[in-house]
């Protein structure tokens, strides 16, 4: 069963990021970025529309040099997912891509020089309704706030990325979004927190450099978990060691966790032991790896016994309760058919499918009537 989630989010500003809105209450999207070669187009194309089918909102592209740009135009032109370039230093980058379609710019202000360049990419953005997103990282602060504070704080974050804002202020441009990125959970956290209470735009969430998949995951759940509990955040990425891809799946899975959003099957699986009446591991990877494509927001519960099979079963849209001879299916929350071992997880999928089919097409009749 679908509940609704008990967070209150944080206010803030909306800015809209191509036709995907940040902020203002939207839902909370998810984004990766791509590791391609941005000059190797072909491949760049093939890897964003890998993260839009994963379920990627929006995709950032790194656009290190002119030559960069030209090739993120020719990407833009192949894709139909808002794209964000990620640029340093050159403002002549950022201008060009504006030209050519960029949907975001993620660009620090106080690291494109001189304030007529400043200036040249505010009005650009400005005149193209582009935002910017301040992009704060424990890795690469200003080095007078490296000696000021002696190392990277919360502190430290929040006052750069204030430098940054106060930039915008002055241009009088308030369509940004800021991260205050670091790999250690409880500076990042300090850091979303403080700056929180301080400005109204959105908070792009991050825990940076996190690790590989495994540890990364674990990293990004704590700290992104934690903030996301508090209301903090109005767009996220994790960030792994791995196939991007990946990012968007775990980035998915927790907003699933929190009931901030719903896409796809939320799977309830018990950890196994030896009551199981069924392989419970196996059975759970070959469902989700056969189950990926479906979008319908479902609850499936798969439990080996009939000690918690029963309950947690009522509770969803379908459950499975491990049994000898045969195993009891719930559908809705009531007992609805028995399946033999051979073949449960074709039959299981099966069901599945006819169960969000279902569902599908009664949403669209609802909305057909409306």
């Amino acid at each position: 069963m679908q509940f609704e989630s008990p967070i209150v989010r944080r206010q803030s500003r909306q800015i809209m990021v191509g036709d995907v809105p940040v902020g203002g209450g939207a839902p909370i999207s998810v984004q990766s970025m791509t590791n391609t070669d941005t000059c190797d187009v072909a491949a760049t194309v093939d890897q964003i529309q890998q993260l839009q089918a994963a379920g990627a909102d929006i995709v950032r592209v790194s656009v290190p040099s002119l030559d960069a740009a030209e090739a993120f135009g020719e990407i833009r032109k192949q894709v139909d997912l808002p794209l964000v370039a990620d640029i340093h230093f050159d403002y002549r980058i950022a201008l060009r891509v504006a030209d050519l379609g960029v949907d975001c710019l993620r660009i620090n202000p106080g690291n494109i020089g001189r304030e007529k360049r400043i200036r040249a990419v505010v009005d650009k953005a400005r005149d193209l309704n582009i935002p910017i997103r301040i992009g704060v990282n424990a890795g690469s602060l200003e080095k007078d706030l490296q000696k000021k504070y002696g190392e990277p704080t919360p502190d430290a974050l929040v006052e750069s990325a204030l430098r940054h804002v106060e930039i915008l202020d002055g241009l009088d441009f308030q369509d940004f979004k800021v991260s205050v990125k670091a790999s250690d959970i409880f500076m990042a956290t300090a850091a979303y927190r403080k700056l929180a209470e301080q400005i109204e735009q959105p908070l792009h969430l991050g825990i940076t450099e996190a690790g590989g998949l495994r540890s990364g995951t674990v990293k990004s759940a704590i700290g992104l978990g934690a903030l996301l509990l508090d209301g903090i955040g109005d767009t996220l990425r994790v960030s792994l060691a791995a196939d991007p891809v990946e990012e968007v799946k775990v980035g998915w899975d927790l907003l699933k966790s929190l009931r901030l959003r719903t896409k796809g099957i939320n799977f309830i699986a018990c950890p196994s032991c030896s009551r199981q009446n069924f392989d419970v591991v196996n059975t759970m990877n070959e469902l989700e790896t056969r189950l990926e494509d479906v979008t319908t927001p479902m609850d499936v519960a798969v439990i080996g016994c009939i000690v918690n099979g029963p309950g947690e079963a009522k509770e969803a849209d379908i459950g499975l309760t491990g049994g000898t001879p045969s195993h009891a299916i719930y559908v809705d929350g009531q007992p609805d058919r028995k399946f033999k071992h051979e073949n449960l997880v074709d039959n299981l999928e099966r069901l599945i499918r006819e169960k969000a089919a279902a569902k599908e097409e009664r949403e669209a009749d609802i909305i057909a009537k409306s």
